[in-house]
């Protein structure tokens, strides 16, 4: 743990906080100790914020835009591609099941979260911030190309008044081993915005988010 903070040149004040970041939930429950949910649910924010300031002073004057590069910038696999740079999945503390298997993408942006909210408890905003130009800034130019769809929507949507969208699988066809669906993304569990297909659930709804982006469905 102290590797990657000196590797980085964090000057932490309690261990501990960095220790929890990094701690699954696989592993917590084997050792009874405290998960990083919390902190993720922290992080997620601070990085969130941190973003909206830099697309804000980067003078992007359509609002529009600016929703839509902080969704790639900060979804799933931006995440994964800034924790990468650092090699924070080395560091993960997973449950022996998980270990075995090793740490999926969800795990490592999670913690990736996780470990923005330390820095911020223990060193503070104007830290966090200066970590945020180390490292995620410079990687930005890379993130713009990314097409995640779901969470591009579901930006615009909470942009505007507070609407909810949801995703269901309303069809499965074929034998197990090469299942295909069809999925739906609703608002406010009613209106139908897109619907998508895909060889597997996660790309059925992300082709129904892209349908309801291209037909512009959000806006109803």
């Amino acid at each position: 743990m102290i590797a990657i903070l000196e590797m980085l040149g964090i000057p932490y004040k309690n261990i501990e906080l960095y220790e929890r970041a990094l701690t699954h939930s696989s592993y917590a429950n084997e050792n009874q100790v405290e998960k990083n949910e919390t902190l993720e649910f922290l992080g997620d924010a601070v990085i969130e914020l941190l973003m909206s300031d830099y697309l804000y002073q980067e003078n992007l004057k359509d609002e529009g835009t600016m929703t839509k590069r902080r969704a790639q910038a900060v979804c799933e696999e931006a995440l994964v591609i800034y924790a990468n740079k650092i090699k924070l999945k080395d560091y993960l503390r997973l449950g022996r099941g998980e270990q075995q298997k090793g740490a999926n993408d969800a795990m490592i942006a999670d913690a990736f979260e996780a470990f923005f909210g330390a820095i911020y408890l223990d060193l503070g905003f104007k830290y966090a911030q200066k970590m945020f130009q180390k490292l995620i800034v410079p990687h930005l130019n890379a993130m713009w190309n990314i097409k995640d769809y779901k969470s591009i929507l579901q930006e615009l949507i909470q942009s505007g008044a507070k609407r909810n969208i949801s995703y269901h699988i309303v069809k499965e066809t074929g034998p197990s081993h090469d299942k295909f669906f069809e999925a739906v993304v609703k608002l406010d569990q009613h209106i139908i915005l897109g619907i998508g297909q895909g060889k597997t659930k996660k790309e059925a709804e992300q082709h129904a988010a892209e349908d309801a982006l291209k037909k512009g469905s959000y806006d109803a």
